[in-house]
């Protein structure tokens, strides 16, 4: 992260964990599951991008600049690439500077009604080398063998997700490698949260499905390592 989102982020962090461990003293683990979530949630933002939580930040996001100077190098080789992610504010982040920076892209979220034709201009349309995927909208039912390259920007809680994303790549006609990238914030939640998975890969794979399942597998110490 850069400075001032780490500052931002730190903030935050000391905020939820403190008052998410006074409500489990209070109140216990499975009432606090939906302060929980809303605290993991608005970590999570801010390790993507400041801006989707406060409109009015100015200062930079590493994973942002990071994911921006990559994609601009992808793109002067001439490859097409996919970005996924969870929240549709981070696609709008995106959407936003390469308007400004009048580069062509290709956008679907769930608001999006004429898919087939988004994805046909995509794939057929060589200007448009990015083409910005919320991942529930675009996690099934999509041809993308155009692209070579994608970018998962912000970890699912379920990896299985990821793989549906990814594999939208992988289909009849798909003639060329495909190189696909999770972007991660070191020492953030997103990293905690995969190292989590990784030591709960015994429970059963229904249970962390999703966020809830995810919630509910968590103990006090696996909060209290979330929020250190």
């Amino acid at each position: 992260m850069s400075p001032a989102q780490e500052e931002l982020y730190e903030e935050t962090k000391s905020y939820y964990r403190n008052e998410i461990l006074k409500m489990i003293a209070e109140q216990g683990i499975g009432k606090s599951h939906i302060y929980l979530l809303q605290g993991l949630n608005k970590l999570r933002q801010i390790a993507n991008h400041p801006k989707m939580v406060d409109e009015l930040y100015e200062g930079d996001a590493g994973k942002f600049s990071d994911v921006i100077h990559t994609l601009e190098n992808i793109m002067t080789k001439g490859h097409k690439v996919l970005v996924f992610s969870q929240f549709v504010k981070h696609l709008k982040i995106f959407k936003e500077y390469f308007e400004q920076q009048n580069i062509d892209f290709a956008y679907l979220d769930g608001s999006t009604t004429n898919r087939e034709e988004v994805v046909n201009h995509f794939k057929q349309d060589e200007e448009k080398q990015v083409f910005l995927i919320s991942i529930k909208a675009g996690g099934v039912g999509l041809n993308l063998t155009a692209a070579d390259y994608v970018y998962i920007v912000d970890p699912w809680w379920n990896p299985a997700v990821e793989q549906q994303a990814i594999d939208r790549t992988h289909r009849i006609g798909q003639t060329k490698n495909i190189f696909a990238y999770r972007m991660i914030c070191n020492d953030t939640v997103e990293d905690k949260i995969l190292k989590l998975q990784d030591r709960k890969r015994s429970l059963a794979k229904e249970l962390i499905s999703d966020e809830d399942g995810f919630i509910k597998s968590l103990t006090k110490d696996d909060i209290n390592y979330l929020f250190s």
